[in-house]
Parts: C-alpha cells; structure tokens; sequence
C-alpha cells in the first residue's frame, strides 16, 4: 500500500529566511534545517523553493540535507526582465542552493505566459529542459486563469494549482481531471486556503463574513466527523486521484511534524460536497487585500 506520504511536498515560502530573527525568537535557518531534516526522514519527495532572495537561496542551500533527496522546483523571474536574465537567474539559484539539475522550473503565474514576452520566456524553459538543467517545466495556475486553456497551448509538464476542501471549482468543473487526461502532474497548492479553514469565525475579517457561515459549517461537519480541520484539509488532498505532489508550507518543525502525523492518519470520512465554498472572494486570497 503507498504511503500517503508519498504525495506530500514542502514548500519554502513560510520559512522567513528573509528575516534575521524568527517569529519564535529562534534562527529562520535553524528552523528551516530541522524542517527539512524532518521533511527528508519522512521520505516527503518535492521541495518547492520560491519567492526567495538570493540570500535566503544560499542559507537554504547551507541547511539542505545532503546528499539533496528532494525533487527541487523552482520559480522563474518575470517574464519582462527577458530570457536571458531568466536563464540567469534559474542557474544562479540552483547553484545557490547546491542543486545540480531541477526537478522543474515553473512559470510563477499564466499571465506571465500570455503577456509580450510570454512566447520567448517558455522557448527559452523548453531550451533549459532540453540541456538537462530542468527535466520538466511547467506553470502555476489560479481558477480563473482557464488552466485548460493554458495547458493546450504551452503544453507543460506540470501545473500548480489551488485546491482544497473549501475551493473545489477546478475539480468539480474537471479541469484537473482533464490536465491528467493530458499526461500532465498536478501539484495542488493553497490546501489549507492561506489558513481560512483554522479560522475560528468570530475573528473573521469583515470581507469574509459572507463565507463565515458556510466555513462554521465546514468545522462542525469535521467535528461531528470525529475529524480535526488540519486532517481532514490533508485527508481531502491526499485523496483526490488527480494529485501527483500536494504541497504544504510551514514556518516551523512542530508545524511540519503536525501535518506529518495527521497526513499519516486515515483520510476521515466526511461530506466533502457539503463543505465547498462558492463565495469568489473568500476562494481568492488576491482579493481578500481589495476587499
């Protein structure tokens, strides 16, 4: 039986090594050392590095495991800093970072694919793919981005997109079950709705009172379920037969360790269908700052 572990992968993005003192008062790179040793004894396969300055690529490059077991991703710059500067830039952070060859390089959003220099930006990720610095490339998504519409023109190995039990309009709609009819991987990412679902609902901002309601309901099906909301956000992940890597972030080892053991544990029998929002604005955290 595979170990639903096998489908778990770290992101980087809540590490704070661009900062020199932690939320905890500890060292980000102390704690993103003991992370990433944690991530490696429990065999997590995909490590997403993205957003970061070259200073913190460097001090992840000093506390990564080694030999490296991750399959690294990494993110491009923008399209408009043109394809020389994004070679550049992909190189220079693999070195960095000790890493010698991606796992894949991806297209931090689609727009950056359909703007001026979209067209040069991904001839140029097809070049790096063909020289061996990458095996597979790839774009990260939102819902409203047409991921279908995406994937027929570029064609990439590998789409980043936003799912979870509270936003499933790319599995209802099945989008993501069209990208694996395609041969393509699906990486889900915002599984836990940038913390939406661990809200409790009496300190909900004002733009989300809408959904306030429909996310207590959500709580109360995961208790009456015997659940708790960080398994049963796992548990939904890891079972959509459309995920190839579903990815975490954590800002520290006890948090990291959590995800682990509720990963660990049977995906919890519940409702799903009841628990998906329909509420825009609730669903895109991008909004949640112009509401």
């Amino acid at each position: 039986m595979t170990s639903p572990l096998s489908k778990l992968g770290l992101g980087s993005a809540q590490f704070g090594l661009d900062q020199s003192v932690g939320v905890r008062g500890r060292s980000p790179q102390i704690d993103a050392r003991d992370i990433l040793d944690i991530a490696a004894r429990s065999q997590l396969a995909v490590f997403d590095v993205a957003g970061h300055s070259a200073m913190a690529e460097t001090a992840l490059g000093e506390v990564m495991p080694r030999p490296n077991p991750f399959r690294v991703s990494i993110s491009t710059v923008r399209a408009d800093r043109g394809p020389d500067f994004v070679e550049q830039e992909a190189r220079a952070a693999l070195r960095r970072m000790g890493v010698e060859q991606a796992d894949a390089i991806l297209v931090p959003a689609a727009s950056e694919l359909f703007g001026p220099h979209g067209a040069a930006l991904w001839d140029r990720l097809k070049s790096l793919k063909d020289q061996g610095l990458t095996r597979k490339i790839g774009v990260s998504v939102f819902a409203s981005d047409d991921p279908l519409g995406v994937a027929r023109r570029f064609r990439p190995d590998i789409v980043q997109a936003p799912a979870s039990l509270l936003d499933q309009r790319l599995l209802i709609d099945g989008t993501l079950a069209a990208l694996t009819g395609y041969g393509i991987e699906v990486h889900l990412r915002s599984i836990f709705l940038n913390g939406l679902l661990f809200l409790p609902p009496d300190r909900a901002p004002n733009h989300l009172k809408a959904a306030a309601s429909r996310i207590s309901r959500a709580r109360r099906l995961i208790a009456e379920g015997r659940s708790d909301p960080l398994q049963a956000a796992l548990g939904f992940a890891l079972s959509r037969p459309e995920a190839a890597t579903v990815l975490v972030g954590v800002s520290s080892p006890a948090e990291l360790s959590a995800v682990i053991a509720a990963a660990s544990s049977p995906p919890p029998d519940l409702d799903w269908d009841e628990m998906a929002l329909d509420d825009p604005v609730a669903l895109d955290p991008r909004a949640w700052a112009a509401a």
